[in-house]
């Protein structure tokens, strides 16, 4: 009787489990539906955008589905500013990607319902005072990661202290004792990381389903660099991410983008939350 009983229980289960299956891939198909961001001026942006809240009214599941949108977006770099010198590029823009331009980019889109509405989330999420202006924009992502609390440092959280390393670092102050960027600026810094021996499948599996990933690149630390490159973890598996190498925004599985035949791409990774701003 036990066993009638528990059989019945897993057939009841089944149409729910197809409904929410059905439901996930139809909101998977809208996103296909859409024209490219790339190929869109601001005015046809600004009707998409409360479509998606539509569609996806949980904030990390629209920015998953936003960032999907914009898998094989041209990849060009250096290519946001405050639209006068010494950087006259757009505060904010979806025809082009670099690794911090496509994280940041999806954060603003996903919680505005127009072009000018992102611009705005842009200017609070990319620059320290919310205002814009070279000096105080977040060139650094290891120091965003640390105090922007929309890019929130997760590393410490998610493995013990002794599999950690760490590094003492003056920011953006090169071993010749000049400025890697004129800023006027400098900050001295203790960054823990997760080096290679301990980046694994058990990692990936304590990772919520959308998250921030930096790459730690040790040889860039005598430019006072830690982090390299940058994108997004979803699934606990994939990295969406504006690829150099591919000249595009891609959506690859993580392992095999981080783990070549000839050895990894980066010495390590730091994990960070992305949080809304409102």
């Amino acid at each position: 009787m036990e066993g009638k009983v528990e059989i019945k229980k897993y057939f009841l289960q089944i149409p729910l489990c197809f409904v929410l299956f059905l439901g996930l891939s139809n909101q998977n198909n809208w996103i296909d539906t859409l024209p490219k961001p790339w190929t869109l001026n601001e005015e046809q942006i600004s009707e998409i955008l409360p479509q998606f809240y539509q569609h996806y009214p949980n904030f990390h599941d629209r920015l998953k589905a936003f960032a999907l949108w914009q898998v094989g977006k041209p990849y060009e770099i250096f290519k946001l500013g405050e639209e006068i010198e010494p950087d006259p590029d757009p505060i904010i823009r979806l025809d082009v990607s670099d690794c911090t331009v496509h994280v940041l980019t999806s954060l603003a889109f996903i919680q505005g319902k127009s072009w000018n509405e992102a611009r705005e989330n842009m200017i609070m999420i990319h620059y320290k005072d919310h205002k814009p202006s070279y000096k105080t924009r977040w060139h650094y992502t290891s120091d965003r990661i640390q105090e922007n609390p929309y890019t929130a440092n997760i590393t410490n959280q998610l493995v013990e202290a002794d599999q950690l390393e760490t590094v003492e670092i003056t920011l953006n102050h090169q071993a010749d004792g000049s400025e890697f960027l004129d800023l006027g600026w400098e900050k001295k810094t203790t960054v823990d990381y997760i080096p290679n021996e301990h980046i694994n499948y058990r990692l990936l599996k304590k990772l919520s389903e959308v998250c921030g990933v930096a790459f730690v690149k040790k040889a860039w630390f005598k430019m006072g660099l830690i982090i390299a490159h940058e994108g997004m973890l979803i699934d606990q598996k994939n990295i969406i991410h504006a690829s150099a190498e591919y000249g595009k925004t891609v959506n690859v599985n993580f392992m095999e983008y981080y783990f070549r035949q000839d050895g990894p791409l980066f010495d390590g990774i730091m994990i960070y939350s992305l949080n809304p701003i409102y």
